[in-house]
């Protein structure tokens, strides 16, 4: 039996164990699920659905579509329906495997899954929590390009793409020369050719690795680049494996074309999967908050994805986003609190940029694995060499082959070994297999899912929940009345984004009062509590709209003048915050 963690907002608390179903604090879960492990296509489907049968009243499974290839894009909803629809309530969206060789955020939301539906009625955080608000998550955005690097001959970084055929090589031909298993190992690894006239000869500290020579020095190895034949006879080797495109630059937001940006497609949401994933978060404007798993290096990011970007990011909601994000890197070993375009690289068409940009909505993507959390940090604090590229593997190969033999057994790395190639003749195959550098090895997934899974549960917490606050009925004369209420928001992020009240995205928060009875013949936004200055609107007092919605951690005020007496509803109706209502008497 497995023993994952479920927790939330600092609670970590054991919810499998032993097998004594009756214990309070270890009770069995309902679905047992391995966290120890990578699930191919098949498999996934195969989890996924039994935990929708092991929790039929809280998961729901639906698909978005399907991919090019015809797989489902399958997604999970959590909701607790004695509380009201999903979609009256703040929802987080939650996905990952958008590029298919980063298969570990699938796992990342399987646990997400897991951990809400089994601490359900378990553990008093997640429970609250499902109370209020809802979940949409979907574990693979890329089913093709993830059921190629199960099935197909990879490296460590390839089958990012999905599988629409393209001529990256420009000619004629589709996908024609992409990768060859040449010594028939079942892994793409590196090829290298005996030569003493050669560039490079073996580490004298780890002669599994190879160093360029210095002026003067013999060499005894050549390079030859990544296992493959050259398929199309132009001289060049894996130019043109299958699909060769980037579904996080497919989005509207800062779109640009291949010449500007490298795998962006032929117009926005030209993809299927990509084109799914967008219909459904139009089509749920309730969602309030967006995590975009990835693969490797570390971090928490949120845009800009291009720094041409950064003036549409209002301080207000980037302060919000900041403090968010540092408080995952808090929960997550070696995470670094990252704005993609200061911190990383320059991104057009980016998901999460597209989210927050053009739907308002606050967005994260973690990079999943990062080599350190593995290798522990590097020797001393100023290392040279980049973050990033020891995050993902590209540096401190000594200590990675120490891993490699101490702690993975050797499984990590082909030893070389000669193999025949048709045009290089007499080579040596060897180097580093597709499940190292940038996945975690398996007795690491779970707590890398673990903790991520509980940024995502703190990110949603944050969302909004609003509340009636003080609410105060004074008679002017015996027929009018004032009834002035407050709308307090208890969580960080705003009912209305900064960005969304700044152009116009989704509709406004709505204040009302209605009764029998009752006439709404003035009222506003309350500007001044001491002099009782109101913003007074010129039509429908009734129904105040709140543009800016209730501010994170604060309230908003509004006064309504009221001819008559009587049982009055108020109401406060808020795409991103659900809604809440409150009974007042008049008289």
């Amino acid at each position: 039996m497995t023993r994952p963690l479920a927790a939330i907002l600092g609670l970590i608390l054991l919810i499998a164990g032993p097998t004594n179903a009756a214990d309070p604090l270890y009770p069995r879960p309902k679905a047992d699920v391995a966290f120890n492990r990578l699930y191919d296509y098949p498999e996934l489907e195969a989890v996924l659905k039994k935990l929708v049968a092991a929790h039929p009243d809280l998961l729901t499974l639906s698909s978005l579509g399907r991919s090019f290839e015809g797989r489902e894009l399958w997604c999970v909803t959590v909701n607790d329906p004695k509380t009201g629809p999903d979609r009256d309530k703040p929802a987080m969206y939650v996905d990952g495997n958008i590029h298919g060789n980063e298969v570990q955020a699938a796992e990342a939301c399987l646990y997400t899954i897991w951990t809400l539906a089994e601490g359900f009625g378990r553990v008093e955080k997640i429970t609250e929590l499902l109370e209020k608000k809802a979940f949409y998550i979907v574990p693979t955005v890329n089913p093709d390009g993830r059921a190629y690097w199960f099935a197909g001959p990879n490296t460590t970084s390839s089958s990012r793409s999905g599988k629409v055929p393209r001529d990256e090589d420009r000619d004629g031909l589709l996908d024609e020369d992409g990768y060859e298993d040449v010594d028939g190992d079942g892994q793409i690894a590196q090829m290298r050719k005996k030569d003493p006239n050669g560039r490079y000869k073996p580490s004298p500290d780890e002669p599994r690795l190879l160093v360029p020579v210095k002026p003067g020095e013999q060499g005894e190895y050549d390079l030859l680049g990544t296992e493959g034949i050259d398929n199309d006879g132009d001289g060049r080797l894996n130019e043109d494996p299958p699909g060769g495109y980037d579904m996080n630059r497919n989005w509207p937001a800062d779109w640009q074309p291949e010449n500007v940006q490298a795998g962006a497609g032929d117009y926005p949401l030209c993809w299927p999967e990509t084109r799914a994933v967008a219909t459904f978060i139009l089509d749920h404007p309730n969602i309030a908050g967006v995590q975009a798993f990835h693969n490797a290096a570390g971090m928490i990011l949120r845009g800009p994805g291009h720094p041409s970007r950064q003036s549409a990011y209002p301080a207000g909601d980037d302060r919000v986003a900041e403090e968010i994000g540092a408080a995952g890197a808090k929960m997550i070993p070696f995470y670094r609190n990252f704005v993609i375009h200061r911190d990383l690289y320059p991104v057009h068409g980016g998901f999460i940029g597209w989210t927050y940009e053009h739907r308002g909505i606050f967005s994260f993507t973690n990079e999943l694995w990062n080599a350190e959390q593995l290798l522990g940090p590097p020797p001393a604090a100023g290392a040279p060499g980049s973050t990033l590229a020891r995050a993902v593997g590209l540096e401190r190969q000594e200590d990675q082959l120490f891993a490699n033999d101490r702690l993975l057994f050797g499984t990590a790395f082909r030893e070389w070994k000669p193999a025949k190639h048709p045009l290089y003749g007499d080579i040596e195959v060897g180097g580093w297999v597709k499940q190292s550098q940038r996945v975690p090895p398996s007795f690491m997934i779970e707590e890398m899912c673990h903790r991520n899974a509980a940024f995502v549960i703190y990110h949603a917490d944050q969302m909004p929940r609003l509340e009636f606050g003080d609410v105060e009925v004074k008679p002017l004369n015996n027929e009018l009345f004032t009834v002035t209420a407050a709308v307090r928001n208890t969580r960080a992020i705003p009912s209305v984004a900064q960005q969304a009240a700044n152009h116009n995205i989704g509709l406004p928060d709505v204040l009302s009062l209605e009764g029998d009875g009752l006439a709404v013949v003035a009222g506003g936004r309350l500007l001044d509590q001491f002099t009782g200055e109101v913003d007074a609107v010129e039509a429908d007092p009734a129904h105040l709209k709140l543009n800016a919605g209730v501010p994170g951690l604060g309230s908003a005020r509004v006064r309504w003048f009221v001819k008559g007496t009587g049982e009055a509803t108020l109401k406060h109706a808020s795409e991103k915050g659900g809604t809440i209502s409150r009974t007042v008497a008049i008289r």
